[in-house]
């Protein structure tokens, strides 16, 4: 028992540590684009993106480092609560595997948008061409990253699950990623429905969201489990 006791804390722990890993990608999410996309300005994008090559390379490493560790976060989490219902493990664990393909896609729109910058071949469009097709490629981008909230979303949801079901680590905690899974779907809704609201609902989500995965990632970290906790 003890033993057991000792693998499942090692486990969590190194769950902890991916997600940690993970979160750094908000980097290359997050950060990277709203230095270079000017809204209304095709120019001053395009201008943003050849005078920081460098941030937008580091950006789009940033992007792929985060998924590829994504999938073995995922891997871990699943041997951590296999045994708590395999029907949910499995249902996260699919999630993940999914969403990563197409977050992959969409970080590609980043090297689509530098590539346009970058390539000779690139010239034979006139520069408010070559610009507006470079900018067009961060707007993809950034609608990508709106709509692949489904999925950062739903995978949530089984992982609260889990937790409250782990007895393991307290109940409050899988609630709170329920609540960050459900901000993720309303504002991926709201993107598409209702682009009015969008500015809200992203807000809210960043908050939602940031309390639940920020709160696991300690837990996780600092605690691993506590086989002692009732919720």
């Amino acid at each position: 028992m003890e033993n057991n006791e000792k693998s499942l804390k090692k486990t969590a722990r190194l769950a902890g540590l991916l997600y940690f890993l993970m979160a750094l990608g908000a980097f290359g999410i997050v950060y990277v684009p709203s230095q270079l996309l000017v809204q209304g300005d095709v120019a001053k994008t395009a201008k943003n993106i050849t005078d920081n090559e460098f941030l937008l390379r580091l950006g789009i490493f940033s992007n792929f480092f985060c998924q590829t560790v994504f999938i073995f976060l995922a891997l871990t989490l699943y041997k951590l609560f296999e045994h708590v219902n395999k029907h949910l493990s499995r249902a996260l664990l699919t999630l993940v595997i999914v969403a990563v393909p197409i977050a992959y896609f969409i970080a590609f729109n980043q090297l689509y948008a530098l590539f346009t910058m970058k390539e000779s071949f690139m010239t034979v469009f006139e520069p408010a061409q070559q610009q507006a097709i470079a900018t067009s490629f961060l707007k993809k981008y950034e609608y990508g990253i709106s709509v692949i909230g489904i999925f950062w979303g739903l995978w949530l949801i089984p992982f609260g699950q889990l937790v409250i079901k782990s007895k393991f680590i307290p109940k409050l905690l899988g609630y709170f990623l329920i609540a960050g899974g459900i901000s993720y779907l309303v504002d991926a809704t709201a993107f598409i429905l209702f682009p009015d609201f969008h500015s809200t609902t992203n807000i809210l989500t960043g908050i939602f969201a940031s309390i639940a995965e920020v709160s696991m990632v300690l837990w996780l970290l600092i605690k691993g489990v506590n086989n002692r906790t009732n919720g």
